[in-house]
Parts: structure tokens; C-alpha cells; sequence
């Protein structure tokens, strides 16, 4: 069945109208970007240069993610560094920034698809769109772009801020730029995408299946849990994201994309939706 693209832009037009609309929504958007991409790196990479840091647990963490580093290339620049809160700095710009900056999109784009069907159902507006002369197909689209579009502006915004400030902070202190890397570039135009779309694909589901945002939260929620732990493994050295790791796991998240793609046409009928919120 052929979809019907002005169908579907409508009704993510819709849905990003409503976003754009509420102030609560708009500003819980806005402040995590600002949070993890302005403030905390700001913050902390001041707090590094002008602090004499002695904390054993932080240069045992950073000389872990060194020995982690291939010899040669990076690991020679990095060793190279005037002093060991430079190495610092340039191991947390670089290396654990990036997964923090990962809960961007997974927890704006998981708060919006969240609100897609169970908002909908709360609002009373679902049977509405399901009498609607449209497909469940076209609903299923238009509700994933009206997730994605907004999030992926709101991350390439988060990454061009996060540039700006780190570069103005970091510039100074290393006479030159240090960001940003192969990593960021892969990060931000690669990974981002694909996990945002999994995590929509996944709370589009979930909520599809919920009858109230409550319950779709506790069950969405666990999509940030492979964040924390990537952020973890990078910390302790178990994990050190590399140019061909990234590409691996978004290979991996596109593979289970198609599958959630396969799992999500089993509601494409306006029973099983309905039933749902019954």
C-alpha cells in the first residue's frame, strides 16, 4: 500500500507543533542540552585547569584509558601534553564527553516518542486518529518523524554549542584545537541517528502497548541504561570507543532497528492499537 507522504508530514507537523507549543515540554527540551553539552563540560574542564587535581581516583582513571590507547598517534599527543591536567582534559573532551552526550538524544527523543501514542490516549485524541482515513502505517511514520526531526535538531544544535564552548575554553590552554575527532564526527552523524531511532522505535512500541505515561516511562527508561554503561566502561577502561567501535555498534543498532521495524508491523491494524487503550 502506497503511503501517503502529505498524510504523514501532518501529522508529525502536528505533533511537533504540540511540542514547540507546551513551555514545560519546550524548556525540559532545552535544559538538557544545555546541561550536558554548556554547563557540566564547561564547568569541569575549568574546574581541571584551574584546580591542581590530586585525586588518585582520577589519574588512575585517566592513565587507564591511556593504556587503552594503541600505541603511536594519539596516545604520543596525549603523552606529550605540558602536564597531566592537560592529559586530563583532553581524555575527558574527547573520550567520556561523547557517551554523556549520547543521553541527549536517547532522553529527549525517549520523552517525545513516549508522548506519542500514550499522550494520545490520555488526551482522548486516539480514536480520533484511528477512524481517521489514514493507515496505521502513515500513523506509525508520522509519529517516529515527529520524534526524530525535533531531536536530531536539538542534538546537532547541542554539538555545534558544545563545539563553540569547549573550543573557546580549550584553545587557550593548548594553543591549538583538540576537538573536534574522528570520534565526535562518528558520534554526532553516525551513532546519534541510528540510537535515536532506536530508542524511538522502542518507545513507540512500549507506549503503543501502555495504557498510561507512567507505565510507559518505567518500561522506556531502561533504554538509558546502555548509556551509563558505555559511559562506565570508558571510565574503568573496559571500553575505549574507537573510530571502528562506533562503526560496529551502529552497524549492531541498525540490525535491531529492522528487527523492531519487523516487531512494530504486528500493530499495524487499528484493533490491537485500540484494544490497548481499553
Amino acid at each position: 500500500m502506497k503511503i501517503d507522504r502529505h498524510v504523514v508530514w501532518t501529522i508529525a507537523m502536528k505533533d511537533i507543533k504540540g511540542i514547540t507549543s507546551n513551555k514545560q515540554v519546550l524548556i525540559g527540551l532545552i535544559i538538557l542540552p544545555l546541561i550536558f553539552a554548556v554547563i557540566f563540560p564547561a564547568a569541569f574542564i575549568l574546574l581541571i585547569h584551574f584546580v591542581s587535581l590530586t585525586s588518585s581516583d582520577i589519574e588512575i582513571m585517566t592513565n587507564t584509558i591511556l593504556s587503552g590507547l594503541p600505541n603511536g598517534g594519539i596516545k604520543d599527543t596525549i603523552n606529550a601534553l605540558p602536564s597531566f591536567n592537560h592529559q586530563i582534559i583532553y581524555v575527558v573532551v574527547n573520550y567520556l564527553l561523547g557517551s554523556m552526550f549520547l543521553l541527549i538524544p536517547v532522553i529527549n527523543s525517549m520523552m517525545i516518542a513516549l508522548n506519542s501514542f500514550v499522550g494520545e490516549k490520555e488526551r482522548g485524541t486516539l480514536e480520533s486518529l484511528l477512524f481517521a482515513p489514514i493507515t496505521v502505517k502513515e500513523l506509525f511514520i508520522g509519529k517516529v518523524l515527529s520524534a526524530f526531526v525535533p531531536t536530531m535538531v536539538l542534538t546537532i544544535g547541542s554539538f555545534v554549542l558544545f563545539g563553540v564552548i569547549t573550543t573557546a575554553i580549550t584553545y587557550p590552554i593548548f594553543n591549538g584545537f583538540i576537538f573536534p575527532n574522528t570520534n565526535w564526527i562518528l558520534l554526532v552523524f553516525w551513532l546519534s541517528p541510528i540510537i535515536t531511532l532506536f530508542t524511538i522505535l522502542i518507545e513507540v512500541l512500549v507506549s503503543a502497548r501502555s495504557k498510561s505515561f507512567q507505565e510507559a516511562q518505567q518500561i522506556g527508561g531502561l533504554v538509558i541504561l546502555p548509556i551509563v554503561g558505555l559511559f562506565v566502561g570508558q571510565a574503568t577502561g573496559m571500553l575505549i570507543i574507537s573510530p571502528i567501535i562506533l562503526l560496529l555498534v551502529g552497524l549492531f543498532l541498525l540490525m535491531i532497528n529492522v528487527l523492531l521495524l519487523f516487531l512494530i508491523s504486528k500493530y499495524n491494524n487499528r484493533n490491537t492499537l485500540f484494544e490497548s487503550q481499553v
